[in-house]
């Protein structure tokens, strides 16, 4: 296929969890394609609105019905629950492991909430079906969470789609919500390949749903973290979110991620990936 044939970028919006889930995906444009590629993505976009909606029936606090519910009024014991609920929780404490204690499913009420790392797993599974069907460059944002795969302009890429141009994933502003911190290129973008994954945590979006360790408020009102995975980087987010500047400090020297934080008086914490000038 010539490289200088033009792009067909189509996208559409679902509501799940209690957000706007939004999938775009990138086709090399073609005479006969668009009806193609619509027909493609509408039929992604019901099999991932069906992965979303399974764990949501699952592990919603919000659904009387639900098995994290049932588990939180003390109708229903860990132990008796299902293997995917224990596998999540086994997850989640492996987690707070590896936080050391800055992520835990448990809220400080005592009640277990598995919804932190819930979403993650929700988007990483989409992800997954949008590869076995076949799409290989496509952007999924789950309420600002993004993971994506390929480049938004598959006619530009080389082979294989990761050296062509990035997505880039905007970080909102926490004082001022219509406008942009910036934009971190995700996947295409040379040096950037194995950072799929941006997840943003804090009280910005959500309000106060962020316990600081050991009490008191938060020392950062919001963190972006971009990794290799959606879970990674939402876990870390939160976490940084929770444990600010020594959770900051392991994640950084831990793990392969670039961070973005923004403190209470305003100052912005980066590393050196969301140092770099970008067009917002």
């Amino acid at each position: 296929m010539p490289e200088t044939q033009p792009t067909s970028l189509n996208a559409r919006t679902f509501l799940a969890m209690g957000t706007v889930v939004s999938l775009s995906a990138a086709f090399p444009a073609r005479p006969d394609g668009a009806a193609i590629a619509s027909r493609r993505l509408d039929a992604a976009v019901r099999i991932i609105e069906a992965d979303f909606a399974t764990l949501e029936d699952r592990f919603s606090l919000f659904r009387e019905d639900s098995e994290a519910s049932a588990l939180a009024r003390g109708v229903l014991r860990l132990a008796n629950a299902s293997a995917e609920t224990r596998a999540v929780y086994t997850d989640a404490i492996e987690w707070r492991r590896r936080t050391h204690g800055s992520f835990t499913p448990e809220r400080p009420d005592g009640v277990l909430d598995l919804s932190g790392i819930v979403k993650a797993r929700a988007i990483a599974e989409a992800g997954r079906s949008l590869v076995a069907l076949g799409l290989t460059d496509w952007c999924l944002n789950a309420g600002g969470d993004v993971l994506v795969s390929g480049t938004p302009s598959p006619s530009d890429a080389t082979p294989g789609g990761d050296a062509g141009r990035p997505w880039l994933a905007g970080v909102v502003d926490p004082d001022d919500r219509r406008t942009l911190l910036g934009a971190y290129p995700l996947a295409g973008a040379p040096g950037c390949v194995a950072r799929r994954a941006l997840a943003t945590s804090g009280s910005a979006e959500r309000g106060d749903h962020i316990w600081a360790v050991g009490g008191g408020s938060p020392e950062f009102v919001q963190v972006s973290v971009a990794a290799g995975d959606i879970e990674t980087a939402d876990v870390l987010a939160t976490a940084i979110v929770a444990g600010g500047r020594e959770m900051l400090d392991l994640a950084t020297a831990q793990w392969d991620v670039d961070v973005l934080a923004v403190t209470n008086d305003g100052g912005l914490l980066a590393t050196p990936g969301f140092r770099a000038p970008r067009a917002a």
